[in-house]
């Protein structure tokens, strides 16, 4: 980034995955970007950010704007999911890039409208799906995109963490329809896109969800079966309910020319990595493309912010932009519709049944 200036981030909401972007932002590890500003409803929670890293704190995102406005390129939206939409199309207008956490939206309709807010504003939209950047799964688009697979035939994730009372009641929008979904919506999704990116359009879904072991609206524990327009197969298991520790967050690529898992709980090891028409690199990738993160964020959130400094620095087209990042909502929204109504959902669904993203 030599010769351009460094970018300004914002934070709106001070909660759980701010601490990730803080650490990064204000911790010189984004070449071209630092930390501005914080704010969050909670001003209690927002001082305690400020303080620890060392910038203004604001009770709302108006009024970080009016008073360090000048200083912010980017305004980072980490609060609840179903907040993700008002304040994107209230803070586009301001004229500042808009970085928005998994999932961007809770309904369809939501996200097309930031979309078009951001289009409006002539902002650029990123929505956060860092595990595309993680070393294994890097390694996998390559081997995929040189078309090592052949014709695919099935794809799975699995999720499996352990979240339990105290977790939902930390915050009361966690687990109601409204604010956030079940682990499907929530803790799923960067894995559901994960399976998209690579098998490509849904055709149809047929999903189950029961809540097992925690006492929320929502589910903690789902099974779908997906079909692509490719032919292949995909499934999604996903719970919250794993005990006593999380134990997996894995993805697998199967096609007739070769078969890929990646395991690990945050999609961070390379577990399988077979083809009939073996290369020299295939010997060293296991070990290479290991990770070990701290936690099931990983270290994706680092190059993903890198890309978002880039694409606004370069102009060119970010990874996940608002429109790719809808792509997963609409599979989320189609497992939930039928998980609601008990039938198989075709794609390009109106939702009749289901309760995400309701009020």
């Amino acid at each position: 980034m030599q010769g351009l200036a460094s970018l300004g981030f914002a934070l709106v909401g001070c909660g759980r995955i701010a601490r990730r972007h803080a650490d990064l932002l204000a911790g010189g590890k984004i070449s071209g970007a630092h930390l501005v500003a914080v704010c969050d409803t909670d001003i209690t929670r927002a001082q305690a950010f400020g303080e620890r890293y060392g910038v203004p704190h604001f009770a709302s995102a108006e009024e970080m704007l009016e008073r360090s406005g000048p200083a912010i390129d980017v305004l980072s939206i980490l609060t609840p999911s179903g907040s993700h939409a008002a304040l994107t199309i209230a803070l586009a207008p301001h004229g500042k890039h808009i970085v928005v956490e998994k999932p961007m939206a809770l309904t369809l309709s939501d996200a097309d409208a930031m979309i078009r807010a951001c289009d409006v504003a002539g902002v650029k939209l990123f929505v956060v799906k860092q595990n595309r950047f993680n070393r294994p799964v890097v390694k996998l688009r390559e081997a995929f995109e040189a078309g090592r697979f052949g014709k695919l035939v099935m794809g799975s994730v699995r999720v499996r963490w352990r979240r339990d009372q105290g977790y939902y009641d930390q915050d009361g929008w966690r687990g109601t329809w409204a604010e956030d979904g079940g682990v499907f919506a929530n803790q799923a999704s960067h894995h559901v896109d994960l399976l998209e990116w690579f098998l490509g359009e849904p055709e149809t879904v047929y999903a189950q969800a029961r809540t097992a072991l925690v006492d929320i609206e929502t589910e903690d524990t789902g099974v779908a079966v997906v079909r692509f327009a490719s032919g292949a197969l995909g499934v999604i298991e996903a719970t919250t309910a794993a005990r006593p520790d999380n134990l997996e967050g894995s993805l697998s690529i199967l096609g007739e020319k070769g078969t890929v898992e990646i395991a690990g709980f945050a999609v961070n090891e390379i577990r399988t990595w077979r083809f009939t028409d073996p290369l020299p690199e295939d010997e060293t990738v296991m070990e290479e493309a290991r990770s070990n993160p701290p936690d099931v964020y990983g270290f994706g959130h680092a190059h993903y912010l890198r890309d978002v400094v880039d694409c606004i620095h370069h102009g060119g087209k970010a990874l996940v932009d608002g429109l790719e990042g809808r792509k997963s909502l609409e599979l989320i929204s189609a497992i939930y519709e039928s998980i609601f109504s008990g039938q198989e959902v075709r794609m390009r669904f109106r939702p009749k049944h289901s309760l995400l993203g309701l009020r």
